[in-house]
């Protein structure tokens, strides 16, 4: 059954018990917290590992600093933050002290997008794949669901390099079977189809199946591509799709520029030049309001999707 196990959970719940779990396995797991641990899910890991977890206060350069410092003594450091001080603010001391130094940092960003409601536009990152995609030797990540992020934690921690993780921290759609496995680096196919493709991340991922739906009511057959790794991206099923829809739809809950869409259509431009349509925030900031609210006010739900497929394939009949 899909997501049963964490039928329920927060996404914030289901990554703290996990950090646990891979603790218990190796005792070079540390955790790093800018004064959020309950926010992010890590304030019981203080409790089972308080000799592991280090709470550097509102600093979040020193605590990226302090991360590739342990980094170099064999330590495996996550430092957890919300997503917009996550990447704007330590911006520079990612790309010095970890991606340039080659160090073993696992950088955890909360509520991207629309995900930081209340926080409003400051606090609303939807910036943060763009700001850091084009910095070498990250890979970034963005899990779709709580069966997701159980499977690819592990896989991060045992790793080497620099990761960017961004999630939701609240209840997330299920996806996926609590037993499915998940490649870095390897989009996953959820639907094939041969009239259009649709290639999500994270939260839209979920509203991109529900709009194939809507679609295939049509008589449309649609492709749904979860691209959860967006670095290194999977350069193979962009082009698969591109030669078996001959369309193709980006929805990313981020900047049209500089995340999902852009690093899609770099592919396509140098291999398989295709008939492409960026869904996403275009630029715009963020706003104080409930996740359906924005979804809706930034046009990131089902319905959005299967209208723009739709003008997308009036203009691949033209």
């Amino acid at each position: 059954m899909v997501n049963e196990k964490y039928k329920g959970l927060e996404m914030r719940k289901v990554y703290g018990d996990t950090m646990i779990k891979l603790a218990e396995k190796n005792d070079k797991i540390v955790v790093i917290d800018c004064d959020l641990s309950l926010s992010m899910g890590t304030k019981e890991f203080y409790s089972v590992y308080p000799e592991r977890a280090f709470n550097v206060g509102i600093q979040e350069a020193n605590a990226c600093c302090v991360a590739a410092g342990l980094s170099t003594l064999g330590y495996v450091p996550f430092v957890h933050t919300l997503a917009v001080f996550a990447t704007r603010r330590i911006c520079d001391q990612i790309f010095l002290s970890c991606s340039y130094a080659g160090r073993n940092v696992k950088i955890i960003g909360g509520d991207s997008g629309i995900c930081a409601t209340m926080n409003g536009g400051t606090h609303m990152a939807f910036e943060d794949i763009g700001v850091l995609r084009s910095i070498p030797d990250i890979t970034i990540v963005e899990p779709t669901d709580n069966a997701m992020m159980a499977k690819l934690l592990p896989i991060i921690a045992e790793t080497y390099g620099v990761f960017y993780v961004r999630y939701p921290r609240r209840m997330t759609v299920p996806v996926y079977d609590d037993n499915e496995e998940f490649t870095i680096g390897k989009a996953k196919l959820l639907k094939d189809g041969s009239d259009i493709t649709i290639i999500a991340s994270g939260l839209t991922v979920s509203e991109s199946l529900n709009a194939a739906k809507m679609l295939e009511a049509d008589g449309i057959s649609a492709r749904v591509v979860d691209m959860f790794t967006i670095k290194p991206i999977d350069r193979e099923i962009i082009i698969d799709s591109a030669l078996k829809t001959g369309a193709i739809l980006t929805v990313e809950n981020h900047n049209v520029i500089g995340g999902l869409g852009s690093a899609v259509s770099e592919v396509l431009s140098e291999n398989f030049p295709t008939l492409l349509k960026r869904m996403g925030v275009n630029e715009e900031f963020g706003e104080v309001g409930a996740q359906d609210y924005l979804a809706d006010r930034y046009k990131l739900t089902a319905k959005y999707i299967y209208e723009e497929s739709k003008n997308l394939l009036k203009k691949k009949a033209r």
